[in-house]
């Protein structure tokens, strides 16, 4: 349903839904979130703009998620979404400046969207004109990115003392396999945090140019500025968590590899272990007739005491070695 918001004591109103489906004069913010081919039209004709298909926002190339049309600017950025769960998405959301109004077209509800619905409606906020408003979402989902990047990079050190302090071998309590699922779900969600801050600091870029054709104030240019450094600095971080995951996703796998390893060495060790009182049983088990021992009184015991000292040596020379 479209939103929309009005200045208001210094920050922003949310009008009331009315029965007319009509935008007022004085509307600064217009949230279309899935919006309707009525919701679309209207709002087409009240700044006279053309809106963007769903499938015009997918797309990949530059020029058609960040370009100039009609005297508005078109931006589209790729917005983490649901990023607690185990399937988090990639959503693109358009923003349209379109004068000193701002239009934003979307079809999911990503956090920062109505958290900073409720900071912008605060008398106060400052949130009146379309380019704050554009710059106050933003720098939502930049900070939205940084505690995303933030609770990562706890998650990301707690998975390497698992890894590294538990080490691997058999019966040592650590299941790698569940780790290695647990490291690649870290690393899906970086990577897509690291995405959608790429998105966003193209943006950034190229409302720099944007802010100084249409002369935009010099504090809100400044914003700009610190928005493009933020996001750059944050960027970097992600890379560094991504190169950290896949550090972690090979020592993982290497773990494994040691835990396979010294399950067949045990089985190794055994059969070498078990190899001469094989040995030694099969020769009394021969029955000849001419063999001392069986008639001897002794013969059975002797048998049963070689083999377990057979036994016994090579596992005490694999124990001294320290190959066991």
């Amino acid at each position: 349903m479209l939103k929309i918001y009005t200045a208001h004591r210094g920050g922003l109103q949310l009008a009331p839904p009315g029965g007319e489906l009509r935008v007022p004069a004085e509307a600064v913010w217009l949230d279309l979130p899935e919006p309707t081919f009525e919701e679309t039209h209207a709002v087409e004709s009240f700044l006279g703009i053309e809106v963007p298909t769903r499938e015009d926002m997918e797309e990949i190339e530059i020029s058609s998620r960040l370009y100039s049309e009609d005297g508005a600017v078109f931006l589209t950025a790729m917005v983490l979404a649901r990023s607690e769960t185990d399937q988090p998405e990639l959503t693109p959301i358009t923003f349209i400046m379109a004068g000193e109004r701002l239009v934003t077209l979307r079809y999911d509800d990503p956090r920062p969207f109505p958290a900073f619905s409720l900071r912008a409606q605060r008398p106060g906020s400052g949130f009146s004109r379309g380019p704050v408003v554009l710059l106050g979402l933003l720098e939502s989902v930049g900070d939205r990115a940084a505690d995303i990047l933030e609770r990562l990079g706890a998650d990301v050190d707690a998975i390497s003392r698992e890894i590294f302090e538990h080490g691997a071998g058999v019966n040592r309590g650590t299941d790698f396999q569940a780790v290695l699922s647990k490291v690649g779900r870290k690393g899906d969600l970086t990577s897509k945090a690291r995405e959608s801050l790429v998105s966003i600091g193209r943006i950034a870029t190229f409302l720099m140019q944007a802010a100084l054709d249409r002369d935009w104030a010099r504090d809100t240019r400044a914003r700009v500025k610190t928005l493009s450094r933020d996001v750059h600095s944050l960027t970097d971080h992600a890379s560094f968590l991504a190169s950290k995951i896949a550090f972690l996703m090979e020592a993982t796998l290497g773990m494994i590899g040691i835990e396979q390893n010294a399950i067949i060495k045990i089985f190794s060790v055994a059969a070498v272990v078990f190899l001469p009182p094989t040995l030694i049983a099969s020769i009394y088990g021969m029955n000849f007739e001419h063999m001392p021992e069986l008639k001897w009184m002794l013969g059975y015991p002797w048998a049963l005491g070689l083999m377990v000292l057979s036994a016994f040596l090579p596992y005490w020379y694999f124990k001294r070695r320290g190959w066991l």
